[in-house]
C-alpha cells in the first residue's frame, strides 16, 4: 500500500467542487469583466492545506522534499460517471490525477480518485472515509469539504466526527457557515478564488 501514512488528509466531494468553481466563475467573470481560467487544482489544494493548518517543516529547503517534510493525502470523491474536472486543471481521474503527486513547500500531496460505485451510496462512502481517516492514528489533520447544501450530509458528518480525538485538528470547509461541530469551519471560497486567479483588489467597490 502506502510507503509511508500521510500525517494530513483532504477528503473532497470532487463533483460539488467543481459546481462551485463553476458558478464562481459564472458570477466573478460578469463582476469583474475578464475571462477566469480554470482553476488550479495543486494551488486549490495548498490553500487548503494552509487553511486546515499544515505548515512547512521547520529547516526543510523551500522545495519541501525532505525527510522532514509532511505527506498529504489527497481524496477526491467523485460519481462514477464523472470523467473529468470541467473547472479545474488537471483535470481527468483516470490519466491526470489518480495515483499522481506533487510537491510543494508543505511536502508531497498525493491524489487518489475513488468513484462512487452503484452499490454505494455516495454520501455513506464519502462518510465510511471521513470515518475511517479520522481514526487512524497517524493522521494528525483532517480537511473536508462535503456538500453541505444538499441532503443530510452535513447533518450526518458532524454525528461521524463527533468522537474524534481531540489530538487531531478536523477542519470543515463550507461555502456558508453552518451549526457547528468537533470541528474548526473555513470558508471555502477564499481558496477556490485563489486558485481561480481573482484578486481581492479586483472585487473591492
Amino acid at each position: 500500500m502506502k510507503e509511508k501514512s500521510p500525517q494530513n488528509v483532504i477528503i473532497a466531494d470532487a463533483d460539488y467542487i467543481d459546481r462551485v468553481a463553476f458558478n464562481l466563475i459564472v458570477n466573478f467573470e460578469r463582476m469583474i469583466g475578464r475571462p477566469i481560467p480554470p482553476a488550479d487544482l495543486a494551488q486549490w489544494l495548498v490553500c487548503i492545506a494552509l487553511d486546515g493548518g499544515v505548515r512547512p517543516a521547520e529547516g526543510s529547503p523551500a522545495g519541501g522534499g525532505s525527510e522532514a517534510a509532511e505527506t498529504t493525502q489527497v481524496v477526491l470523491v467523485h460519481n462514477k460517471d464523472t470523467e473529468r474536472l470541467q473547472n479545474f486543471r488537471p483535470a481527468c481521474f483516470a490519466t491526470e490525477l489518480d495515483a499522481q503527486a506533487f510537491t510543494d513547500t508543505l511536502g508531497e500531496f498525493i491524489i487518489s480518485t475513488p468513484a462512487v460505485e452503484d452499490l454505494v451510496h455516495h454520501d455513506d462512502l464519502f462518510l465510511d472515509i471521513v470515518g475511517t481517516v479520522s481514526a487512524e492514528p497517524e493522521v494528525q489533520r483532517v480537511m473536508v469539504i462535503p456538500n453541505a447544501e444538499e441532503g443530510t450530509l452535513y447533518d450526518d458528518l458532524r454525528e461521524t466526527l463527533r468522537h474524534v480525538s481531540d489530538d487531531k485538528r478536523v477542519t470543515v470547509f463550507t461555502m456558508q457557515p453552518l451549526a457547528g461541530g468537533n470541528f474548526r469551519q473555513e470558508q471555502l471560497g477564499y481558496s477556490l478564488m485563489a486558485a481561480l486567479g481573482i484578486r481581492g483588489d479586483e472585487i473591492k467597490p
